[in-house]
């Protein structure tokens, strides 16, 4: 409801491209679109990978390729907005979707736990992880409970709100089944439901295994990971992968778009990281790279297999880095400090390396600046955001107006985590380089290498998917609110 009037005004609005390196394709006429999410490769990551590695396929998917140097992903760099950028070529302040741990001034806690549908004063957390699932001790956990779900009242009656309906623009997914076309994807946690879009409609197959399931150990990962890997190897065969849920009578052949993420490198930077003072890769992290190269380069060879792969364009975007890259900078920080500094009521605090605030009270906004103002040293803050700042912001909105945004966000200086974790050396979510400057790379065997300089977000990712699947772009309802260009070269 916040956004019919503006997507009717922008109808006309036409995506455009910029100065751009050679692509001797002609628009729309890849016939599949494989989308991966290395989550927490940085941009510089790639790099010292190749250095590294010179053989590898990233190397090689690069030869062919363009390497978009300074590509940011969402702010806040949580899983949850890092996703929904690339998918809906938006922004939080136009999906809604602030984080997987967020707030809703509208919405009623769940029924599993209050026994109530939508009584009471309307505001609940809006909690979209393992915990909504039947059973996360599972690998596969029986999908989504409804009733672990916020609740909220829809056309007059009290509806679970799943993680799809929290989206308030489509996504790329609906629109490649809109126009008759086959969709798969894998994630970490049913919760990736997300991506279906507003319609619910957006997978032909999605594939959930819950990584709350495994244990938080890079061997743990890397055999979690490789479910992902022969789901990508499955969906490239045209089947269904078993525990899948499946949509109508499921894949008929090679999708025309289909991915997933890999967690190990994310797992990996926060238990081992970087090395002090070289900030070269830890024995551990070099493990995870290397396994998710060997990945790319199976899912390559499949789609040679198939004799698909000259009409493929391969997308490598990250959903989110991870902070801080530089060991020495990192300080933990207990979040009940935080908690305690406030010295007002509040309805919800999220953090990570990054704190997000709802007020319970917006009346008492100056009072908590101020407080939070006295704590700058304790909480070690860089900035806070809140009012015009906070609406001025590319990112931003008006909690005034818009009940799922922030009344403050604080901004901690790098390396800062508001943690009581003793194994933790990084973390996602906030709003620093480190965060948000990500790996993304496109390949196709037409494509001529470039390395292409300059900032971009990666709400550049959807729209550009659509244009090389021959979909117009402006039918990506995000992109179009936000003026949102392609990629270069395309």
């Amino acid at each position: 409801m916040f956004l019919s009037g503006v997507i009717v005004g922008l109808a006309t609005f036409l995506i455009s491209t910029s100065a751009a390196p050679s692509n001797s394709r002609n628009h729309g006429t890849y016939k599949h679109v494989a989308v991966f999410s290395i989550d927490g490769m940085h941009g510089s990551d790639i790099e010292k990978y190749i250095a590294l590695r010179p053989q590898s396929t990233i190397a090689q998917l690069l030869e062919t390729g363009y390497e978009y140097t300074d590509a940011f992903t969402s702010a806040p760099s949580d899983s949850f907005p890092g996703t929904l950028a690339q998918f809906t070529g938006a922004s939080p302040k136009t999906t809604g979707v602030w984080y997987d741990d967020a707030y809703d001034r509208t919405f009623y806690a769940p029924f599993s736990e209050t026994r109530k549908h939508c009584e009471g004063k309307a505001g609940a957390e809006v909690v979209y992880d393992e915990s909504i699932d039947y059973n996360s001790t599972k690998l596969f956990s029986g999908g989504i409970d409804p009733a672990n779900l916020p609740q909220a009242i829809k056309n007059g009656t009290c509806q679970p709100i799943y993680p799809h309906n929290r989206v308030r623009v489509n996504t790329i997914w609906e629109i490649v089944e809109a126009n008759g076309l086959e969709t798969a994807y894998t994630d970490k946690h049913p919760a990736y439901d997300l991506v279906r879009g507003p319609s619910g409609k957006g997978l032909t197959v999605g594939y959930f295994p819950e990584i709350a399931a495994v244990d938080n150990t890079v061997n743990a990962v890397l055999a979690y990971d490789q479910l992902h890997v022969d789901a990508f190897l499955a969906f490239i065969d045209g089947k269904t992968p078993a525990n899948s849920e499946v949509q109508g009578r499921g894949l008929s052949g090679p999708p025309a778009l289909f991915g997933g993420n890999f967690q190990v490198v994310n797992v990996a930077q926060k238990l081992s990281g970087y090395q002090n003072g070289t900030l070269a890769f830890t024995p551990a992290l070099l493990t995870a790279f290397d396994f998710v190269d060997k990945s790319l380069g199976k899912v390559v060879a499949a789609l040679k297999a198939r004799q698909i792969l000259d009409d493929t364009l391969i997308v490598v975007a990250s959903k989110h880095g991870q902070a801080p890259i530089n060991p020495a900078l990192l300080r933990k920080v207990d979040p009940k400090l935080v908690a305690s500094s406030i010295g007002v009521n509040v309805s919800q605090i999220t953090t990570d390396d990054i704190a997000l605030i709802w007020l319970e009270d917006q009346s008492t906004l100056a009072t908590l600046v101020a407080n939070l103002n006295k704590a700058r040293t304790a909480l070690h803050i860089q900035d806070v955001i809140y009012g015009e700042h906070l609406k001025n912001m590319d990112f931003g909105g008006d909690p005034s107006t818009d009940p799922a945004v922030p009344d403050i966000i604080v901004r901690p200086t790098l390396g800062t985590i508001y943690t009581t974790s003793k194994t933790k050396l990084a973390e996602h979510g906030g709003l620093s380089d480190d965060d948000r400057n990500v790996a993304c790379f496109v390949s196709s065997p037409g494509l001529k290498k470039a390395k292409v300089p300059g900032h971009i977000t990666t709400r550049r990712v959807g729209p550009t998917i659509l244009s090389a699947l021959g979909i117009s772009p402006r039918t990506l309802q995000g992109a179009v609110v936000e003026k949102v260009a392609l990629l270069q070269g395309f």
